[in-house]
Formats: structure tokens, sequence, C-alpha cells
């Protein structure tokens, strides 16, 4: 993300046999994305009625539920607050963590190859490992309460802001950094001077994004003893208090929303292209930096956090991150297989359903194809409401209604893929040319002539690298849907953790990286191949 976006630039047709080609690999990949989908399906007994009976069972859920109340009203937004604190703590923690991490990580700065592959593989390390372990691992080390929510949201951050930042510095303009280094400056100040500068608007921009995410995140930390409103929710769903547990949800829909309304405002005043006094745009700089150190300040004097915690915490936590050393593969033998397919298989097909569901609402939610003002702002409200509402907590509405099993987890995926993948899909098509689309208009084309030849054909690359992401996603995800009974690992690992069991969960933390990994580097390889 940058201050001033660049037009593109104009480019040549592509030549026609490399549009046949790139047509064969995209029917081929889409062939093999059917049948690993069906596969997937057949594995965890999901058929196609069961998503329609689910949301009818979740419906006859959420009749139960309603009206929604809230009994305590000074204690939940008091866990609201510090939830959001939390948040905001975590993500600045992250960040500062993430800005050396990322110049030892960015190819165009690591002082040698080795620095570069270990960074690298702390960064995919952070970002493989769910928060969700990491909240139980350090409620192991810490005891219950907010710190340990805080630091784990704090080294899952990094594995997205350490990504991001280095990607950001790979990206930037060797001429600067050439001038500065003229002058004989060493290297603090080489990328201090002349690369910090460039990549501060794209900082910012994954910064206030990362927090918008952590918001959510944080909601759930509390079913594992780590702090926040996640307490009260789980409280009142175990207690099968449906109406308390709906207005809990309703309490974290509005201070969500707010959030989002505040991302929007701050990436507009930051963001804009630059403005003609760069006085202004220095001003707001240092007020936003200003508000994030005021509110970290804040967070540790809410949340009752010992500022030191923050240094000496690594005493205690390594020795119960040693204990899942050496691992254990062999303790529960074809179980943790069996474990480990139905985790891939709940990815996959929470993945293909959900993208079939997020089209139509991403498309409804883009302002220049939307076709009433009425159908905009229907679907950018689903969009938010469900987005509000963690995956693993429509795991546990799920469970509640169709049962126990990986359906359950399949199910809720699928339903959070709205969220996820509708905005991608929405902010998309709101990026495309809008010349094709005047003139599929002017040829006397109407609305579905011009969603089909003007609009999809253009915004199809950008909704496959999305759903590639997405993908990912929920294979990380489904690894923690166990927790709540939702099917997959996730079951064996918090078992494996909490009967002390650790050699156990440290194999299946090294299978979940691995497999994070492979698929982080396949959905690559085929990005490059059809994007």
């Amino acid at each position: 993300m940058t201050v001033l976006e660049a037009p593109p630039a104009p480019t040549r047709p592509a030549p026609a046999s490399e549009s046949v080609a790139r047509r064969r690999i995209l029917l081929s990949c889409s062939a093999a994305a059917l049948l690993l989908t069906l596969v997937s399906a057949w594995y965890i007994d999901f058929a196609p009625a069961t998503l329609v009976d689910g949301v009818d069972a979740v419906a006859d859920l959420l009749e139960r539920m309603l009206p929604p109340t809230v009994d305590d009203p000074g204690r939940i937004w008091t866990l609201a607050l510090d939830t959001l604190l939390m948040a905001v703590l975590g993500t600045v923690l992250a960040a500062v963590a993430s800005v050396p991490l990322a110049f030892l990580a960015a190819r165009n700065t690591s002082p040698h190859p080795v620095v570069y592959t270990v960074s690298r593989g702390v960064i995919t390390f952070c970002r493989a490992v769910p928060d969700l372990l990491f909240a139980v691992l350090l409620v192991r080390a810490l005891g219950i309460g907010v710190l340990p929510g805080v630091l784990a949201l704090a080294l899952h951050s990094i594995g997205m802001l350490g990504k991001l930042f280095a990607d950001a510095i790979e990206q930037t303009d060797p001429g600067p950094r050439e001038a500065v280094r003229a002058t004989g400056v060493g290297y603090v100040r080489e990328m201090i001077n002349a690369v910090v500068p460039q990549v501060v608007p794209a900082w910012t921009g994954t910064f206030v994004y990362r927090i918008d995410i952590n918001l959510r995140t944080s909601v759930v930390l509390g079913f594992v003893g780590a702090g926040g409103i996640g307490f009260a929710l789980q409280d009142a769903l175990r207690g099968l208090v449906y109406p308390r547990a709906l207005g809990i949800v309703c309490v974290i829909l509005v201070i969500i929303a707010a959030m989002e309304v505040v991302a929007i405002v701050v990436r507009r005043a930051l963001l804009a292209p630059a403005h003609p006094d760069p006085r202004r745009e220095r001003a707001s700089r240092v007020l936003f930096s200003g508000i994030v150190l005021g509110a970290s300040l804040g967070a540790l004097i809410v949340l009752r956090i010992d500022p030191r915690t923050l240094f000496t915490w690594p005493a205690a936590a390594f020795d119960v991150f040693g204990r899942l050393l050496p691992p254990d593969f062999g303790a529960v033998g074809d179980a943790l297989v069996d474990a480990v397919l139905q985790t891939l298989a709940i990815g996959v097909v929470a993945t293909a359903v959900g993208a079939v569901l997020s089209l139509p609402f991403g498309i409804l939610a883009a302002r220049n194809v939307s076709p009433t003002p009425a159908l905009y702002w229907f679907a950018r409200t689903v969009i938010l409401v469900v987005r509000a509402v963690p995956e693993l907590v429509l795991a546990v509405i799920f469970v509640a209604a169709i049962g126990l099993g990986p359906v359950a987890g399949a199910c809720a995926l699928a339903l959070g893929s709205i969220g996820f993948l509708g905005k991608l899909v929405a902010d998309a098509v709101e990026e495309i040319d809008p010349g094709p689309i005047e003139a599929v208009r002017a040829a006397g084309g109407g609305w579905w002539k011009s969603l089909l030849s003007a609009v999809i054909p253009q915004a199809i690359p950008s909704i496959i690298g999305s759903g590639l992401y997405l993908l990912d996603v929920n294979i990380r995800t489904s690894t923690i849907l166990g927790i709540v009974g939702a099917g997959g690992v996730g079951f064996l690992l918090f078992e494996a953790i909490r009967t002390l069991n650790f050699e156990f969960a440290g194999a299946i933390v090294l299978i979940v990286f691995a497999v994070v990994f492979v698929i982080e580097r396949v959905s690559g390889w085929i990005r490059s191949l059809v994007v």
C-alpha cells in the first residue's frame, strides 16, 4: 500500500498461445479443486444438503436465543474494554518486534542468507501456530489472565506483520539507499533515512488492519482462560443460557462495527494521496502515533499488566514450550493421521462452499456493480455481521445445532468465509476498470450481461488469489475447532496439553507447521500460474 497509487502501466494483449495455455492451466486447476473437494466431502461425510440442514438447525437455535439479554452490563462492557485493549496492546508489541525482524527477513536488507532464512522461518512459524494454541501454552506457563492473551496475540501477529513489513521493504526503491550510502553512514542510519520513509505508509495500513483482526481473535481467547469477553461468552454457551450468549455477541458486534469505522477513518487520514501541505500529513502521523502510544500505556494500566513482565515472560514460557520437544509422533497412532486428514478436509470443503456463498454477496457489496443501494447495504451488513462473529463461536453454535464432528466445523468455516472472502471479492470488483462495463452498457447489455462479460473476467484473478489465501486461513483455523468438538486435530492437540502430554502436543504442532508451510508454497505456485 502506498501513499500515491501509480496508474496501471499499459499492457499489451497476451499472445493467443499464452492465453490458451493459461485457460488450460485454469481448467486443470479447477478440475483438481473440484475432485479434491468431492474427496474431502466424502471423507467427513459432508453431503450437499448438510449445509442447508445446518442453517435450518442454526435458525431454530437462534429462535431460542431471542430476545438477547445482557444480565450484568457493567461486567460485560468491562470485559469488552479489556478485549479491545488486549487487541491494541498485542498488535503494538507485535509491530515493535516485527520491525527489526522484517529488516532481517527482507532479501535487500538482510545481512546474510542464513539470517534471512532463519528470520523467514520464525515469521512462518508464528503464522502457522494458531493464536489460541499460543494462548493455551502461555496460560499453562503464566496462569489465567489477560497477559497470556496479549502475548498470544503478539506472537501470532508477528507472522503477518513480519511478512508484510518485509515484503514492503523488498519493494522499496534502491535509489535513496544508494544516495544515503554514498555519504558514508552505517547500516542502521541507511535503513532509517532511506528505507523507513518509503515503507511507513504500507506499514501503517497493515498495522491498522491487524488491530481489526486481533479484535476479532481476542474475543475467543477467554475460552482458554486468556482474558477478555470470551470467558463470559463461553460461560453462557456452556450453561445453555442462549439469550445471554446472543446479548454478548451483540455487544461484540457493536464494538467491531465501531472499530471498522475507526479503521476506515484512520486509513483515509493517513493513507490518502499526499496533502499539498506536508505539515498536515506529518501532524496526522504524529497524532496517530500519540494515540497508539497513549492507548498502549492505558492498556497496561487498565489491564494491570506490570511492564516488566513483557520482558521476563520468556523465562517461564520457555519451560513449557521446551517440553514440546522431542515430539512423540506415535502416541495415538492412526487417530493422529485421521485427525490431520479431517483438518485438511474441513478446510477444503469450507473453502469451496464458502467461495460459492461469498461470490454473490461480494458482487452485491461492490458499490460500482450492485444494482440498488438497498442490495448494496444489505450485502455489506451481512458481510460485517458474519465477520464480527469469530469462527470458533460459529463452531460452538453449529455443534449445539447439529452435533459434534467435522461437519459442524466445515459449516462454521463455510459461513465464516462469507465475511472474509465476501469483503475481498467486493474490494476486487470495486477496483476493476469501468471501461468494459460502460462498453457493454453502451451496446445495450443489461446488468447480467455486464456482470458476466465485463466484471467477472476482470475480477477473476483477484478472486482466485483471495480464494487460495482463504484456503490457507481455513486450514489454519480448522486446527483449533476441535477444542469445541468441531472435528480436526484440535481436539487431540488441546487434550494433549490438558493432560500434560507435551511431547505429543509438540508432534501435532510440527505437523500443523509442516501442513501450513506446504499449503503456502502450493498456493503461491498456483497463483503464479493462473493469476
